[in-house]
Order: C-alpha cells, then structure tokens, then sequence
C-alpha cells in the first residue's frame, strides 16, 4: 500500500513539474477533499507540489544507489537480462543508461581516442565533420567529407549505407519497428543480383532511411549483436524529439554555438550516453539524433558511439598495442583500429585472417569471421601487408579502400562481381592453406614443413624434381609455388587448363571519394560571375581480368573491349581502348590480380 502511495505521488510529481500552473492537489478521501477546500490556502498548491518534487527526487537517487552496479558487474536491460561484460569477450567498463559519462570514463575515452598530447588542429577536425549526404544531384548518396581525419568513420558507413540503398532498397520504406534483430543476417539468396546504376534516384527519405539502419547495423555489430550504445549531447538531450525541422536546427545551433573540445573535462560536460537492447529501440533513437548526427559533432559522436557500444576496455583488449590513440598523430587520421571496428565489431589493428601466433604466448589479432563489406589497400600492393579472404571477399560487393591518408569506397552494382569459376575457386583454396602457414605477416613465404601440410590439405601431387626444387632453399615462396602450380595439370591439383575455357571476366566497378572537390563544369552563375560547385568525386571503371592462364609476357597489351556489356565476356574481337593507371588500379588488383582498367575524364582519387 505505501509502494502504490508512493508511484502515485511520484506521478502526480511528474505532471506538476511539467506544467506552469499547479494542477489541483491530490485527494485521497471525499470528506478530507471538502475540508481540505474549505482551509486550503493560495501558498498550500505550491508548498505541495515542492513537497511531491523533493520526496520524488529523494526517492530516485534511493532507487538509482540501489540499483548501480559495482564495479565491472554487468548491466541489465529493461527486459532484465545481461548488457554488460559476461557477454563481450573481455570484461569491459560499461556506462549506465542514459546517464552522462563519469569523469573516469571520459578520461578513458578521451585518452584512448586522441591520446595524451593531440593538438587543438586534430581536435578541430574531428569536431566540425558531420554525417551528410551530398547536395548535388549526381553525387546526391555520397557522404561529404570537408575536414581531414574523420574519413575512416564515413567510408564506413557509406559502404554500410550502399548496401542498404542498392541491395536492399524495397526494405527501407519498412518502419524501424519490424526491422529483424539481426541486422547483419539479412541477405538475399545466393543468384545474381544486380542493383540500378540511376544514383538519382534514392529519395531524401530513401536515404536517411539507409543512413538510420546503417548506423544502427554498426553499432550492434560493435555490440556484439546485443547493445548499442548512442552517445548525443547533454545540452540538446531529448529537446529536439518531436520538433519541426526549422525548430531543431535552431536548437542544435545554440547547443553548438560556443561548444568546444580540447580536453576530456570538455568531453564529460557535453556527452549523455544511452543503451538499447533492440535494433527498433535504436533506430528510433537515432532516426530522432539524425540532426545531431548531421551537425558537425556528428562524425565524433559516432565514434564514440561504437567505441561504448564494444566497451572500452574491450576495445583496448582488441588492440595489439593499446598504448597509442587510436586516431594518429601527426595528421589525425582514423586508425586501422577505428575502421576494423566499424567493418567487423572489434578494433583489431590487422587485417589478416584470425591470428596470427608469434610464439612464445605472443600473437597478433586480425579479422575473425567473413564480413559484410570489405577493405582493400594500397598498403598491400606495396607489400606492407596482406588483407585476408574476410575482408577480400565480403558477402557484399563493396570495399572501403585506404592508401596512406584517406579513405574511400569502392562498389559494384553486380553481385557476381566476386562469382569463381571451378578454377578460381581451386586456387583461393590453395592460397588459403598456404597463407594459414605463411608466419611471415603477409610476406608470401612458408617452411619446408608448413608446405608438405599445403600439399596434403590441397591435394596436390608435385612431381619430385618440382617438389625438390622449392624445397631446396629451405623455404617456398608464393610466387615460385604459384607458377608451379600453373604449371601442374588438373589431374594433379594444378591449374593448367589447356582449353581455355576460363574466360575474360569484364565488370563495371565504382568509386566514391567523398572530399568535397571544385567542378568548374558544374558552376552556377551568381552576381560574381562563376562559382564552382563543391562535390565529392564519382567515377566508373571498367575492369577486365584476363584469364588466370594469360602468360605475363602478354599481360602488357591487354586491353578493354570497347562497347562490352554484362559481367563476364570472352570477346576479344572489338578495338582495344588504351589501358589506364592510377593507385586505385593497384588496390583492385589486390583483388583481381592482373586487371586492367579503362574509364572515362579524370583518374579516380584515393588521397
């Protein structure tokens, strides 16, 4: 009887605080209602209603001293099951919901984002880069990018926002609330799809649509599938939910109006953090944040996001070193950290498969498990690492692209695009085993004994003056194995196929780089004369690989058919366009080894 007493006095608190006036105080009883008119003076509505506040708030930090967890002890969700750190992979420090970081936890954060001496022009960048779409028609789904640094968080959603806008556009005018719990899990079945190359046509709704799922794909991905957590600012909270347009950017404009970070006491004022347990609870959260997530704190606030929605201390146990912030110094790049965090859910800083065992106990971490999108680098074409079949081979035919200071995205509208044939397939086996034995970090080399256990894993039979061959140096290199290999009939293991019937793949792939660049060809004219238009750069390529059989000394005048279409063509009768170089051909290659591009105006930029 007291605990119902007591809800009803916090709800009647609750209503009184919310309006100008005092509504009529409560009445338990019909006689004491009457006498309480008769003697009731013009001070005693007031004296209530702060009598009812003061016991409602003692109440709930009562209740909240109660209810906060020890330590590292887990948290629980409204439906009372686990949040906290029995089900990460390490015990990780967790924040309570919808509660401002302490300042330990910010310190934590700050520290581990951007270390201990980052420089207020690093800073800046990461505060003035929010999450937009392109204005201009032809550019209209690419997310822009004005500062430097950032660039690591947007490709990563971008690659997530294309594949929600060309492989699953029926999906987005769905409501949030019937999205399924596991964002990642959907897919269509394994045929040929092929996505409409009319950018145009994705509507702003269509957009945001994909940008709100995107968002909240990541961070349930960073949550291992259980929790997300959105960060947001303290000073807007929930004061733009419900808002029209012009109303909101008004609020978020006095919120950022002398709003600053330079240190994490500046972080532990300004951030209010929240958990949700389902993926429809955190896209209605978000689909309401979009206007914060658009300002320029919004690249920032995602990054934080996805960092408390893995735990920070599992972020740090991600890491091989977990002693360097995680965006660099001296330029305030995002971290290969960062970005493996967006694409797989752990801020592992490799990008091979699994892991990779040093000895001694030591190991170094890499990609765990197939991805939905993927990365490629330049960084491996210079032979400074080698990118595993996870994120090679993603289930989606879209690819974050690094070189050494930027990051873009690279996509094909096909899904058979990433389609082998027998023979392809035979060889990406073979590559498989030997780089699970390669203990070199990517360097293509193996023991002796790691390659008779390639032999027996792949089925290959070598002849014994081959096999004495690459043994005799003491260890096999790939390329050496891999022209043996070619070499070798079918009926061996190998790869020779003296019919040809391997064919010429030719495919269309495009590349998104979303620095905002000036196009004097799309200027508007005003009362100063021209102004070019600022937009992000969108190029096609065409690709041919030329079958895996092509000897090398004649790779050099292969070359595009004109006027082919569809994914895969044989022809080789039409006139040759001249074939074409840029750094992004080397990081396809990487992919596709030895295809050649062609396209059209200004070569595609990864910097």
């Amino acid at each position: 009887m007291a605990d119902q007493q007591e809800e009803e006095d916090l709800r009647l608190a609750l209503r009184m605080s919310m309006q100008s006036s005092p509504p009529d105080p409560k009445r338990s009883k019909p006689e004491e209602a009457e006498n309480s008119a008769m003697t009731m003076t013009p001070e005693e509505p007031r004296r209530l209603q702060c009598e009812l506040l003061a016991a409602a708030a003692e109440k709930r930090i009562l209740t909240a001293a109660k209810s906060v967890p020890a330590s590292g002890s887990p948290l629980k969700s409204d439906s009372g099951g686990d949040l906290g750190t029995k089900d990460m992979e390490t015990e990780a420090k967790e924040v309570n919901l919808g509660n401002e970081l302490s300042e330990e936890e910010a310190y934590q954060l700050f520290f581990m984002v951007f270390g201990s001496s980052v420089s207020k022009d690093i800073l800046a960048q990461w505060s003035n880069q929010g999450i937009r779409f392109s204005p201009d028609p032809e550019t209209s789904m690419i997310l822009v990018q004005h500062e430097g640094g950032p660039c690591g968080v947007l490709a990563a959603i971008q690659a997530f926002v294309l594949k929600h806008l060309l492989f699953f556009p029926d999906e987005l005018v769905k409501a949030a609330q019937s999205m399924p719990q596991n964002l990642s899990s959907r897919r269509f079945s394994k045929n040929q799809y092929v996505a409409s190359n009319d950018f145009a046509v994705f509507t702003e709704n269509a957009k945001i649509r994909a940008l709100v799922e995107s968002m909240a794909e990541i961070l349930f991905l960073c949550g291992n599938n259980k929790r997300a957590v959105i960060a947001t600012l303290s000073s807007i909270g929930n004061g733009i939910g419900g808002s029209d347009d012009n109303l909101k950017d008004v609020i978020i404009a006095q919120a950022l109006e002398s709003l600053s970070i330079e240190s994490a006491s500046d972080l532990h004022k300004i951030l209010r953090v929240d958990t949700y347990t389902t993926p429809a609870s955190a896209s209605k959260r978000l689909e309401a944040m979009i206007p914060i997530f658009q300002s320029r704190m919004g690249a920032l606030l995602f990054l934080i996001s996805a960092l408390l929605s893995r735990g920070m201390d599992s972020v740090q146990a991600d890491r091989d070193d977990p002693s360097f912030p995680l965006v660099t110094a001296p330029f305030g790049h995002a971290s290969q950290e960062i970005v493996n965090l967006l694409l797989c859910g752990q801020a592992v800083p490799n990008v091979f498969d699994g892991r990779m065992d040093l000895g001694g106990g030591m190991f170094l971490k890499g990609v765990a498990a197939n991805v939905e999108v993927g990365f490629l680098t330049l960084l491996e074409s210079l032979n400074f690492c080698k990118v595993g079949q996870n994120l090679k081979c993603p289930k989606w035919p879209i690819w974050v692209v690094g070189s050494e200071s930027h990051y873009t995205v690279l996509f094909a509208l096909d899904t058979a695009v990433q389609d082998e044939n027998e023979l392809e397939e035979r060889e990406s086996h073979i590559r498989k085993a030997f780089d699970a034995q390669d203990q070199s970090g990517g360097g293509g080399f193996i023991s002796v004994e790691g390659f008779h256990q390639v032999l027996g894993e792949t089925n290959i039979i070598l002849p014994s003056e081959k096999l004495d061959g690459l043994c005799s140096s003491g260890f096999i290199v790939w390329s050496e194995f891999w022209q043996v290999i070619l070499d070798l009939d079918k009926s061996l293991g190998g790869l020779k196929d003296s019919t040809g019937q391997m064919g010429q793949k030719v495919f269309d792939l495009y590349h998104f780089n979303g620095i905002a660049k000036s196009d004097l060809n799309g200027s508007y004219s005003s009362s100063r004369g021209e102004t070019p238009i600022q937009r992000p750069r969108l190029t096609k390529l065409r690709v041919s690989v030329p079958p895996r059989w092509t000897p090398e000394e004649f790779m050099t005048d292969v070359a595009l058919p004109t006027g082919s279409s569809g994914t895969e063509s044989s022809s080789t009768a039409a006139i040759p366009e001249p074939c074409q170089h840029a750094p992004l051909v080397d990081c396809i290659r990487t992919r596709w080894p030895r295809a050649v591009c062609n396209w059209v105006g200004e070569p595609p930029s990864i910097v």
